[in-house]
């Protein structure tokens, strides 16, 4: 198997995983420099770095990189320890580099208006690729989103190609409550890692409440991030742009303070009481 189109393969998935990579040897070692391993999320391996003791090692510590999303050295001593008594008592030393595979996160943002132009600029340039979706042609267009990847305009299209994964961020910025909802609708019910709705608690409640009556629970709703970006006082286009990235990014690099997940469950308490305040 070619490691690096397994690796193409697995980050257009929106799979995680970890490439090890023997860097540097000295003496004799049951390897040779340069031979990788890849390790996917679901534990399974291709490639190898020697057998033994130190690929069982490295694979654990493979796990830990996916997990944390940074790469880590290892280095072996191989000098005839007993803990290395399964064919590599070779009197060497290996050096070991893992690193994590990460597919490029996606910002799937709802929506053609000015919140939405300024989002995708700031959200490109944190990383995010870009997908705009709006059933209006003259807001879904490359002259307003030359950054974007793809560009839709048919919700309904959308819906029926896009396939959320762990790497999918749905952002929810469309011109009105009724399309709001039927986005919602659909994103509340992917495998989306960011589901994200802009404006009031008011209007957080409505949408909330109109799908309850379609058959959707409040537990369908706990993880949708409404009213949508960080509290920061946010009022332009441009702020409110920068709101949401730095949420984005909060959820993408697991760095959610307790402040931050605390102002989510006031949020979820707000709605829930009725709260009409605007955001």
């Amino acid at each position: 198997m070619d490691l690096f189109e397994e690796i193409v393969h697995m980050r257009k998935a929106g799979l995680r995983g970890a490439l090890a990579t023997i860097v540097h040897t000295n003496g004799s070692i049951p390897s040779y420099e340069s031979s990788r391993m890849l390790v996917r999320e679901d534990g399974s391996i291709a490639g190898t770095i020697g057998g033994g003791c130190v690929e069982a090692d490295v694979w654990a510590a493979a796990r830990e990189v996916m997990s944390k999303e940074a790469p880590r050295k290892m280095v072996f001593q191989l000098n005839n320890e007993a803990s290395y008594d399964s064919g590599l008592i070779c009197g060497g030393t290996l050096e070991v580099f893992v690193e994590p595979i990460l597919p490029q996160p996606v910002a799937y943002i709802f929506g053609g208006g000015h919140i939405s132009m300024a989002l995708a600029k700031s959200a490109s340039s944190a990383g995010f690729a870009v997908v705009v979706i709006d059933d209006r042609e003259q807001f879904a267009n490359k002259e307003r989103f030359p950054m974007a990847q793809e560009l839709y305009t048919s919700y309904e299209d959308a819906f029926a190609r896009i396939q959320p994964n762990a790497s999918s961020y749905l952002v929810i910025v469309t011109r009105g409550h009724r399309d709001d909802m039927r986005v919602l609708a659909w994103a509340a019910r992917t495998a989306a890692r960011y589901v994200g709705m802009i404006g009031s608690k008011r209007k957080v409640l409505s949408v909330y409440q109109a799908l309850e009556k379609e058959g959707y629970t409040p537990e369908e709703f706990a993880r949708v991030y409404a009213p949508m970006g960080l509290e920061i006082g946010a009022l332009s286009p441009e702020e409110i742009a920068i709101s949401i990235t730095a949420e984005l990014v909060a959820v993408r690099r697991n760095t959610q303070d307790a402040q931050h997940k605390k102002l989510r469950r006031e949020r979820r308490e707000a709605i829930a009481s009725g709260a009409t305040t605007q955001r």
